[in-house]
């Protein structure tokens, strides 16, 4: 399990990381490192490390090709149970930490190897690297990581505010102790996936075993590591990197209208990621996407084009200051 080999979308290779042990208890880990192109021999040059988020894996060429444009080695990581990594026996993104994951990004980053890497994650994914690099920054190991670009992160729980307060909380750990995998929210019959996927009503091609139209089950493990990851967010983190933080500018409800749905982020409220957006560190940018998707770069055109275009912005700082310098100039994060 150490060599490269074809994977699954034309033009990529991927390459399985042997973890040990589940934790959690559910066999041997495997999370998969995918390459756009053919890797490069050298560690040198400048690298992106894509995550996806729950219900995901990684398909996502038109964003690599965008950023392999910009000079960048595109690699991207399936989690442990997800996608390309899971295996018979073991429940669908499931962990009962999310610090768990910090074995498969350390490992993707020995592969990769390059001394300049941009560190990109999407949804729960964004929540999962952003304590990550604050581990890593507190231990003073940061290492190759030279900046951080964020697309719709899982900062606080959707839905009325009951969920969020402190005695829900202690029921949703004393459960997940208990019923770790027992299911708290059932796949949805459709609404977001539905805007996405080229065989409903959206321009996408993917494996819908790996990620279904309606979502995976969402345990009570799971919602409670992910609880416990925020409320550290909450308390407010330094990533030590610049960091561009990119969202839609409005939520909708993912069972009302399908043209509405396709017009903004059905999955989380956008309010929450304004409002704990500023406890991810101090060089960072915010920007709302009009009309974006929860995946602002699974948009419509018009507001697809718009977040590259807002990412290409604030890669041009972040090109032309390289690793080893301060940070490129920011600009003040937005709250609405």
């Amino acid at each position: 399990m150490t060599g490269w080999e074809p994977d699954v979308l034309p033009g990529y290779r991927q390459r399985p990381l042997a973890l040990g042990a589940d934790p959690d208890g559910e066999g041997e880990l495997v999370a998969t490192l995918v390459c756009r192109g053919e890797p490069p021999h050298r560690g040198g040059e400048r690298a992106v490390l894509l995550v996806h988020g729950y219900t995901d894996y990684f398909f996502h060429t038109e964003l690599a090709d965008h950023l392999a444009g910009r000079g960048f080695t595109v690699y991207a990581l399936d989690l442990p149970k997800c996608g390309r990594s899971r295996r018979e026996g073991q429940t669908p993104h499931f962990t009962s930490d999310l610090a768990h994951y910090d074995t498969a990004l350390r490992a993707a980053l020995d592969v990769i190897g390059s001394t300049d890497t941009l560190v990109y994650g999407h949804s729960a994914g964004g929540l999962i690297v952003t304590l990550w690099l604050d581990r890593l920054r507190r231990r003073n190991a940061t290492g190759p990581i030279s900046g951080l670009v964020l697309n719709s992160p899982f900062f606080d729980l959707h839905g009325p505010a009951i969920l969020r307060t402190p005695p829900t909380s202690a029921a949703l750990m004393a459960l997940a102790r208990f019923r770790r995998t027992q299911v708290v929210r059932k796949p949805t019959p459709g609404g977001y996936g539905t805007s996405l996927h080229r065989d409903y009503h959206g321009e996408f091609e993917y494996n819908l075993e790996w990620k279904p139209v309606g979502g995976f089950p969402v345990t009570f493990g799971w919602i409670n590591a992910v609880r416990r990851a925020q409320k550290r967010l909450h308390r407010g983190l330094d990533v030590g990197v610049p960091s561009l933080i990119l969202r839609s500018d409005h939520s909708v409800t993912e069972a009302g209208d399908p043209d509405l749905i396709q017009r903004g982020d059905a999955v989380l409220d956008v309010t929450q990621i304004a409002r704990w957006a500023g406890c991810v560190g101090n060089r960072l940018t915010v920007v709302p996407i009009p009309d974006a998707k929860h995946d602002v770069f699974l948009s419509l055109a018009q507001p697809r084009s718009v977040a590259y275009r807002e990412l290409d912005t604030w890669l041009d700082g972040y090109l032309r200051t390289g690793p080893t310098t301060t940070s490129p100039q920011q600009t003040s994060p937005q709250t609405g």
